[in-house]
């Protein structure tokens, strides 16, 4: 374990788990010896709004709030969200993003429009960019439900966190009979791409 401290944004939009994952993600930490602090801001995230989660760790953290450029990893479970939050990731710092579309209510009444090239525009401003479609990845293992656990196994990939037991994690946040889905969503993010 290192005395530095690293910090995880994980943003998405409401229903789509990413408090789940952030919370799997500090148990596993906590479990690996790390201090761990975990702050989350839930927006309208009945509506479809705006989540977002700090997670920070290491030997001693003394606050869970990440400042914009302090990010380690950004972790957005929809496109235009790894837009909005991308200040807050640091030079040298690692982007994963779920290529998922969740339009607003705005661009289904026709009042705005979903940005184009979102992917190749984070592509050229993130050099340690990586895409996944976790929605799909996790609908054929048979449900689309699991794809935050897809994204959790993505980032614990991207961190090399391996000191530990993320089954065990899992196994105790997800209900018994969601286990073996959430296990193999785990294992297909953390495989690669």
């Amino acid at each position: 374990m290192t005395d530095e401290t690293r910090s995880i944004l994980l943003v998405g939009v409401g229903g789509q788990g990413t408090i789940l994952a952030s919370k799997v993600l500090s148990e596993g930490l906590v479990r690996a010896g790390y201090d761990v602090k975990m702050s989350e801001i839930h927006g309208m995230s009945q509506r479809g709004g705006s989540v977002s989660t700090h997670v920070r760790f290491g030997k001693k953290v003394y606050s869970p709030t990440i400042s914009e450029g302090e990010a380690d990893i950004l972790v957005s479970f929809e496109k235009v969200e790894a837009v909005r939050w991308l200040v807050y990731l640091k030079r040298g710092g690692i982007l994963v993003v779920n290529d998922h579309e969740i339009r607003p209510l705005s661009v289904l009444t026709g009042a705005s429009s979903y940005p184009d090239r979102i992917s190749e525009q984070l592509g050229e401003a993130v050099p340690n960019f990586f895409q996944l479609n976790a929605g799909d990845i996790s609908a054929g293992l048979g449900s689309v439900k699991a794809q935050n656990i897809v994204l959790l196994g993505a980032l614990v990939r991207c961190m090399n966190l391996d000191d530990a037991d993320w089954k065990s994690m899992i196994e105790d946040t997800v209900p018994k009979k969601m286990y073996e889905l959430n296990a193999r969503a785990f294992d297909a993010g953390r495989s690669g791409w």
